[in-house]
């Protein structure tokens, strides 16, 4: 089966048995539950935003028991008909790669496994700016995953050490606009990770600790429509300065597990700001 997309497309999971089942980073606490109720007004909320700005949104199916498949930035890393799948760290979340892996195949994409040596937490991790793939590691995935996966891509590549474990995915702290430009909180790095950034991005917005707080970087960016958490004003004056329009939309319980708006989205027909080496 060949994968065919004539418009943006988008893998979202609904948060049926999403919750705070445990703790692997400092945002999740078993004593601070989500709302049940809460979180699925939020999530379709979320769904019906991104359908309106055109986009076609592709589900799977929710498990009992992996309360985290609902953030499916994380199943993998997506470039043209390929899947590189992740591999969790925390054995909590290991479960999801065999379903990721599954629905994958049945939408006609290839599947590739990290070696096993190396820890890999797919688009959570690893994003495109222009033809840079950029890479945070440390926390959750490694170097040495990110650098395997570009020789296999053919493209260029830059691990970023992540140093502030409340920013433990590249997409908590990075998010690429167009192929030029990109959202960054600069304190979520380390000097060479800031000065790496700054060197090859040619336009960085830096956004500030109470905006990276509420998970500013962690948006949806559908051509020049950019979908985020509320409570971000400055960046949202920031996006409409530089040509874009801004969405926000409430998503207060998903922040209590460590994920926003590009958390629970995995873009499959390829992120606006990434140019793909030909093939």
């Amino acid at each position: 089966m060949q994968v065919v997309f004539d418009r943006p497309t988008i893998l979202m999971c609904p948060p049926d048995f999403y919750g705070i089942e445990y703790e692997i980073n400092p945002w999740m606490s078993r004593g601070r539950q989500s709302d049940r109720d809460r979180s699925a007004a939020q999530w379709r909320d979320l769904y019906e935003l991104v359908v309106s700005l055109g986009v076609a949104v592709r589900l799977m199916e929710p498990v009992q028991g992996l309360p985290d498949l609902v953030f499916t930035a994380n199943a993998g890393l997506v470039c043209r008909e390929t899947v590189y799948l992740s591999r969790f760290r925390h054995a909590a979340r290991q479960g999801e790669t065999p379903l990721d892996n599954d629905w994958f195949e049945r939408a006609g994409f290839q599947t590739v496994e990290t070696p096993p040596e190396w820890d890999f937490e797919g688009a959570g991790d690893a994003l495109f700016c222009g033809e840079t793939l950029f890479g945070g590691y440390i926390i959750r995935s490694d170097a040495g995953a990110m650098q395997w996966i570009a020789a296999q891509i053919g493209c260029r590549v830059i691990p970023v050490q992540l140093v502030d474990e409340h920013f433990y995915h590249l997409d908590t702290c990075f998010c690429p606009l167009s192929a030029t430009e990109a959202l960054y909180y600069p304190p979520a790095f380390d000097d060479y990770g800031r000065r790496a950034l700054e060197g090859n991005v040619p336009e960085l917005v830096a956004v500030d600790a109470d905006e990276a707080a509420r998970f500013a970087c962690n948006a949806v960016v559908v051509g020049r429509h950019v979908v985020l958490n509320t409570g971000c004003p400055n960046l949202e004056d920031s996006l409409r300065a530089r040509g874009y329009t801004p969405h926000a939309t409430p998503l207060d319980e998903f922040i209590k597990a460590g994920g926003s708006a590009k958390c629970l989205t995995l873009r499959l027909d390829g992120e606006d700001a990434a140019v793909w080496p030909q093939a």
